[in-house]
C-alpha cells in the first residue's frame, strides 16, 4: 500500500459499511480495509468494489478481512457494527449487546493503530460513542458520532420538497441526541440564508420536523426487514472527507461536551468544526428557552444511556 495515501477502515460488512466503502473510494479519499467476522462476506465486496475501479476511475485499492493486523495504522476507522433492533428486543437489549460488540471491536482497532480519528455508526448512537471513547481512551477531538449529519440531511430533505425548492440552497441544523428527543432547530434552518420560519407555515415546520424526528423508522417501516444505508453512508462519507481534505466545515456531529451548551461528560449533537484534527471546535448557538428546554431533555436521555454504559462497564470489569 502507497505510504502517502490515507488509509480508512470499515468495521462491518453491511449494508451501511458497504456503502461507506464504496463511496469512500469512488471519491478516491484514501485505501479502504473492510473488515467483518463472516468470513468471505468482506473479501468478496472488498473485490467486487475493486473491479470497479476501471470503471468509475478510483485509484484506492480496496482490501477486506477478518483479522484486525489489517487495519493497523489506519488513519480513519468507521464502526458499523452491530445487531439491527428486532421485533420484540428492547432498547436496553440492544443497548447491551452492542455495547459488548463495540467494546471489543474498539479494542482491537486501538491494538493496531495508535492515533486513528473513530467515526461511530453503531445504535444507540449516543451510548455507543460513550463507549468508544470509554474503551478506546481517544482524545475528545478523534473520537465522533455520525447522526446530525443524518438527521440534518433529512430535515434538509422533507423542507425542500415541501417547499419544492432546490436542496442545494437548504441548509438545516438538528442537534441533540440520535432518536425520538433529537431537536430540529428551524430558526437555524434556512433557505438561501432565509430562515424557514419566514417561508414556512407553523404546520409546514411542524410536518417536516415531525417526519426528520421519524426519519429512520419511516424506512424501517417501508423496508419491513433492515434500515436505512445509502443517506447514513453518505453521512459518513462527508465526515471523512471534511477530515482528510481538512475543509474545516461545520456540520452537526455527536461530540463529547465539557460544559457547552450546559452539558458535561455525555456525547451529544452539536455544530462542530470538523478538519484534519477531527473536532477542531464545538460551536455554541444562542438558544431560546425554549430550545434550551428541548435540547436539556434530550441531553437527560442521552445521559441515562451514558450511565448504563458506565453499569456495564463498571459490572464487566
Amino acid at each position: 500500500m502507497s505510504s502517502s495515501r490515507k488509509k480508512i477502515t470499515v468495521v462491518g460488512a453491511g449494508q451501511v459499511g458497504s456503502t461507506v466503502a464504496q463511496l469512500t473510494a469512488y471519491k478516491n479519499l484514501g485505501d479502504v480495509v473492510i473488515i467483518d467476522i463472516v468470513e468471505g462476506v468482506p473479501q468478496g465486496k472488498a473485490l467486487d468494489l475493486q473491479e470497479s475501479s476501471c470503471l468509475q476511475v478510483f485509484d484506492s485499492r480496496v482490501t477486506g478481512t477478518n483479522d484486525y493486523k489489517d487495519t493497523a495504522n489506519s488513519d480513519i476507522v468507521v464502526i458499523t457494527a452491530g445487531l439491527p433492533r428486532k421485533p420484540g428486543m428492547s432498547r436496553e437489549d440492544l443497548l447491551a449487546t452492542n455495547a459488548k460488540i463495540v467494546q471489543s471491536v474498539t479494542e482491537q482497532i486501538m491494538e493496531h493503530s495508535r492515533d486513528p480519528i473513530i467515526i461511530v455508526v453503531s445504535n444507540p448512537l449516543d451510548a455507543m460513542v460513550y463507549m468508544a471513547k470509554k474503551t478506546g481512551n481517544l482524545p475528545k477531538n478523534k473520537i465522533i458520532g455520525m447522526a446530525g449529519v443524518l438527521d440534518s440531511a433529512r430535515l434538509r430533505t422533507f423542507v425542500s420538497l415541501e417547499l419544492g425548492c432546490s436542496l442545494v440552497d437548504v441548509d438545516a441544523m438538528v442537534l441533540g441526541g440520535h432518536g425520538d428527543s433529537m431537536v430540529p432547530l428551524p430558526r437555524y434552518t434556512s433557505v438561501s440564508g432565509i430562515s424557514i420560519t419566514e417561508l414556512m407555515t407553523p404546520e409546514q415546520i411542524d410536518r417536516v420536523v415531525e417526519r426528520t424526528r421519524k426519519g429512520g423508522a419511516e424506512i424501517v417501516a417501508l423496508l419491513k426487514t433492515g434500515s436505512a444505508f445509502y443517506a447514513p453512508g453518505a453521512s459518513v462519507v462527508k465526515m471523512i472527507e471534511a477530515i482528510l481534505q481538512d475543509k474545516r466545515r461545520i456540520l452537526p456531529c455527536t461530540a463529547y461536551l465539557e460544559g457547552e451548551y450546559g452539558w458535561s461528560g455525555i456525547f451529544f449533537g452539536v455544530p462542530v468544526m470538523m478538519g484534519i484534527h477531527g473536532i477542531e471546535k464545538v460551536i455554541e448557538l444562542e438558544m431560546t428557552d425554549e430550545e434550551q428546554a428541548a435540547l436539556d431533555e434530550s441531553a437527560r436521555d442521552v445521559k441515562k444511556t451514558c450511565d448504563e454504559i458506565d453499569a456495564i462497564l463498571k459490572n464487566g470489569s
